[in-house]
């Protein structure tokens, strides 16, 4: 399928939006800025995304798409076995923290600068509810008694392993999220 010129566009506005909002937040990065960076006219970044919030929700959505990818991408890769898919789903945190240009979790970051209540904060705690009952069903498939407990306590560790990889610049942080995963894993469902 050709793409339209209109298509192109949007993709390059959405495309400098993630990699400037992502780099310094969105409240840190004026529209002229992504309108010259994208080398689009005002007029078509307004077509695309009427308001800036409009600009901002692409991009969680953008990021959401990518970091659901990369845990479901780690969980499978770690086999057919839920409890392992558990514990495997942490190597998408390793391999977050070990990137170039790492600044925590989008939708952390995004939330911080967002007021409650708002449609951007809104898709923020969507994300991070999506992820917990993915993990939820993971636990239940695995057995846990209280799968989401350990739902809660899995995606606390992925949280803090986002948060601590920024704020420590240690990658190896993810090593320990995982072997704390392990434990509770372990803890929480049944020996085989």
């Amino acid at each position: 399928m050709a793409r339209t010129p209109a298509g192109t566009a949007r993709d390059r506005i959405l495309d400098t939006a993630f990699r400037l909002f992502y780099a310094y937040g969105p409240r840190g990065v004026g529209v002229d800025t992504v309108i010259a960076e994208s080398g689009v006219a005002k007029a078509t970044l307004y077509k695309h995304f009427p308001r800036k919030d409009d600009l901002v929700l692409a991009y969680l959505d953008k990021v959401d798409q990518a970091w659901s990818g990369a845990l479901r991408a780690a969980a499978a890769a770690a086999g057919d076995d839920p409890r392992e898919q558990l514990v495997g789903m942490f190597d998408a945190l390793g391999g977050a923290c070990r990137r170039e240009g790492y600044h925590g979790c989008a939708f952390i970051n995004t939330a911080a600068e967002s007021p409650a209540g708002s449609p951007v904060h809104a898709r923020t705690v969507a994300h991070k509810n999506a992820v917990r009952a993915w993990v939820t069903d993971l636990a239940r498939q695995a057995g846990a008694a209280e799968p989401e407990l350990l739902a809660r306590q899995l995606t606390l560790l992925l949280d803090g392993g986002l948060a601590g990889g920024v704020l420590d610049g240690d990658p190896t942080i993810a090593d320990a999220a995982k072997r704390s995963a392990h434990a509770l894993i372990d803890a929480a469902l049944p020996e085989r």
